[in-house]
């Protein structure tokens, strides 16, 4: 699963965001990225593979003062594990980051196209970013733009958002995927779960599916799905690490389990329509001449192939072997 963090504030937030990345690794991962917004200035790394090669590309950057950020780290859903596919995405003037799956990606995309936007990655978080762009040239003012945005998007999302026009803001949203927000007096955090955050705050602000509003040093403005303002409720961040990372089973195993529909689910959102699959990374005569199907696993993993293979071949009409 992809992890989010942010940060707004004056300490050292490479080394924030950083840390906070490195908490969010044991849920898996291909690649990695922050931004980092300073005086009008935008500082972006990305890398694949462990985060260790994400901290020695940063390792000249120092960054001092009041600045806000985000970081990323993916599980390739849509597109190759590469520098390009991996978070943050840009637009003209900014950049977010993404958990989820954003259903209606494709038309939103042919649209953008049509409009003049040039893609550079293969998923579906970069439409929402170039969507932004498009309602600032209309709306002008960045909240309206994002919630522009927000109306338009179908499917799962937690999404963090930087920008110029708005260069002390972190703008927010979520939609079936977890985040929480870290208040530690003049700091703002982001996290999508409270590990990164054990140690940097206190209490932290739990976001409700539609909930979202923007960050600044000095306030949190929080909203409901309709855009009304709501009061935030702060609750106290749990001690152990531990304990949080297994978000309330006793075991990772438990854990593993009872996560399962929802993992399926995540899986084929955006991929599944009335009549087709969706594979736009894969070109379509890959499938062509082929005989016979192998499933390679082992222990729980094996059984569920075999259970499989059986579909495989129902509704392939091709030999499956496990």
């Amino acid at each position: 699963m992809c992890g989010i963090v942010g940060y707004i504030g004056k300490n050292k937030i490479k080394d924030i965001l950083l840390g906070g990345l490195s908490e969010l690794e044991y849920r898996g991962y291909d690649s990695a990225g922050i931004a980092v917004l300073q005086e009008d200035t935008f500082s972006i790394y990305k890398a694949v593979g462990k985060l260790e090669n994400l901290r020695n590309k940063t390792t000249d950057f120092h960054p001092e003062g009041f600045s806000i950020g985000i970081g990323h780290t993916r599980w390739a859903t849509h597109g190759k594990p590469t520098e390009l596919n991996a978070h943050p995405h840009v637009g003209e003037n900014s950049y977010l980051v993404h958990n989820g799956i954003i259903e209606n990606y494709q038309e939103l995309k042919q649209t953008l196209i049509a409009e003049g936007f040039n893609f550079l990655s293969q998923t579906d978080t970069e439409v929402i970013v170039h969507l932004f762009e498009s309602k600032l040239r209309i709306l002008k003012e960045p909240l309206k733009a994002f919630r522009a945005t927000l109306n338009e998007l179908e499917g799962a999302y937690a999404v963090l958002l930087i920008t110029k026009s708005a260069p002390d803001t972190i703008f927010f949203a979520k939609h079936g995927s977890p985040m929480l927000i870290g208040i530690g007096g003049d700091e703002k955090h982001f996290a999508s779960s409270d590990t990164p955050l054990i140690g940097l705050c206190s209490d932290v602000i739990y976001l409700h599916d539609g909930e979202n509003g923007y960050l600044t040093a000095d306030s949190v403005e929080l909203f409901n799905e309709e855009y009304e303002k709501i009061d935030p409720v702060l609750k106290t961040l749990p001690s152990s690490k531990l304990s949080a990372q297994k978000e309330g089973y006793r075991f990772f195993m438990e854990k593993e389990i009872y996560e399962q529909s929802q993992v399926i689910s995540d899986t084929l959102m955006g991929r599944l329509d009335e009549s087709t699959v969706n594979f736009e990374e894969l070109d379509e005569s890959l499938f062509d001449g082929i005989n016979e199907i192998k499933l390679c696993a082992c222990g729980t993993s094996y059984h569920s192939a075999l259970a499989a293979s059986y579909l495989f071949e129902r509704y392939s009409k091709i030999r499956c072997s496990v």
